[in-house]
């Protein structure tokens, strides 16, 4: 049986916790960055979880 890959925008995209969760980044805090708030940019700084429901997709990616 042939190795399975890990897809590569995933890979940069999303990482693992110790716990096994998956972490990811926020979006909309890239460019256009002058018309948002502070408060708006200081939130989209920290990372999130994915949601349950995308779980089982996003861990098909990351096998290795």
């Amino acid at each position: 049986m042939p190795k399975l890959k890990t897809n590569t925008g995933s890979k940069k995209r999303f990482t693992l916790t110790g716990s096994g969760k998956i972490k990811r980044k926020h979006a909309y805090h890239s460019h256009i960055l002058t018309k948002k708030t502070k408060k708006q940019k200081r939130n989209l700084d920290h990372f999130a979880l994915i949601d349950k429901a995308d779980v089982k997709r996003v861990k098909a990616l990351l096998v290795k």
